[in-house]
């Protein structure tokens, strides 16, 4: 049975690597003015790179990507978006025609691994029952309880006669399919949206009404208006749009390589990915902290930024507690928003203004004196 388990692991990890072989390379270029201390990162032109297409919607502060093989596109190149009628890849319509997702291979490695448990809880009971006897009756322990015996016992599988085994089930003709209609698209956020339009050039999003396609300008002053209550595009542009001070951050984790995802299910704002979600689990978990140079520009602001104000100790340590027992480090990331006065609000027509911002981390881990006393 591990061995069967190991073999099904190896498989699926050399189909995933061949299905992410080519996601969106980060490589710097020189010839492009710094962000945030780092450069800002295009992919070459030598390498190809995706053309996708979405269109705008304001009242979700999304880009919807309609076209299932643009949607597949970019998550295979980068774990871009989230599938609306799944819980990340877009696997809505391979669910309902039966082929294998990931969501499956995970379910199926969860099932192995409590078989396994099991089995392997059965075979150390046996072995101590054997060993318990002997002891009683005073003679040397079996050889069952020896390790290597004990990994045998855990490795057998159950015998045909074991009520666990289902019987044997006829084949029958497989039923006739009809053709199922994709009602999925792939959801990115207005951050996801402008990154892969600007920095990487492999997006055009259209007009929700008029379907035009919107040019950068257009979609940057369109992804700052959708924040506004209701969405106001003659609206003047802001520095604490939450709009800009959340791409500040999720550019500079991208830009640094790591893939970024949310983590509202972790009471974060952000997960980063070393590789992607379907290689293994997020190592970090981001809190974004807007920070007023002035605080003349937060008793004016029409917006109502999350964790400005200092945390609570029962606020923390519950976030705190909650990413230690998934294995994540919590990590505070703090974006400076800089002060209108210092800086003319004309640099905001542009992604240029991005230098003003600055970003500091904090990596916060919680002590736990059963774990951490050596």
């Amino acid at each position: 049975m591990a061995e069967q388990t190991k073999a099904g692991k190896k498989n699926d990890r050399a189909e995933r690597n061949r299905i992410y072989a080519h996601a969106l390379p980060a490589i710097p270029s020189s010839s492009t003015k710094p962000w945030l201390g780092i450069p800002l990162w295009r992919t070459p032109s030598s390498l190809e790179r995706p053309r996708v297409v979405g269109v705008f919607d304001s009242a979700t502060r999304s880009v919807w990507i309609i076209h299932s093989e643009h949607a597949n596109l970019l998550w295979r190149r980068g774990f871009f978006g989230k599938g609306s009628l799944s819980r990340s890849e877009p696997t809505w319509l391979a669910r309902q025609t039966g082929s294998r997702t990931a969501e499956e291979i995970t379910a199926k490695r969860r099932e192995e691994r409590k078989t396994f448990k099991t089995e392997r809880a059965r075979a150390i009971v046996a072995a101590q029952e054997e060993a318990e006897a002997a002891f009683a009756a005073g003679k040397p322990l079996p050889a069952p309880f020896a390790p290597e015996a004990v990994r045998q016992a855990i490795r057998s599988t159950p015998e045909p006669g074991d009520a666990s085994t289902p019987p044997p089930v006829l084949a029958a003709e497989p039923p006739e399919i009809e053709p199922v209609e994709d009602l999925e698209y792939l959801q990115l956020t207005l951050q996801e949206a402008f990154f892969l339009a600007w920095s990487l050039d492999s997006l055009r999003v259209l007009d929700a009404v008029t379907h035009n396609p919107l040019s950068l300008p257009a979609l940057w002053r369109a992804s700052h208006a959708a924040h506004y209550m209701p969405p106001a595009p003659q609206l003047d542009l802001r520095f604490d749009n939450p709009f800009l001070v959340n791409y500040v951050a999720y550019h500079h984790y991208r830009s640094l390589g790591w893939v970024v995802k949310s983590g509202i299910k972790f009471c974060a704002d952000l997960l980063l990915y070393k590789r992607g979600p379907v290689f293994a689990h997020a190592e970090f978990a981001v809190i974004v902290c807007p920070v007023y140079e002035d605080d003349t520009d937060r008793a004016t602001s029409p917006f109502q930024l999350s964790n400005v104000d200092p945390f609570s100790w029962s606020w923390l340590s519950t976030v705190g507690r909650v990413n230690s027992q998934v294995q994540k480090t919590l990590i505070l990331t703090y974006v400076t928003i800089p002060s209108s006065r210092r800086v003319n609000l004309a640099a905001l027509d542009s992604p240029g203004c991005l230098a003003e911002f600055s970003v500091r981390e904090v990596v916060l881990r919680r002590w736990v004196p059963a774990r951490m006393r050596d």
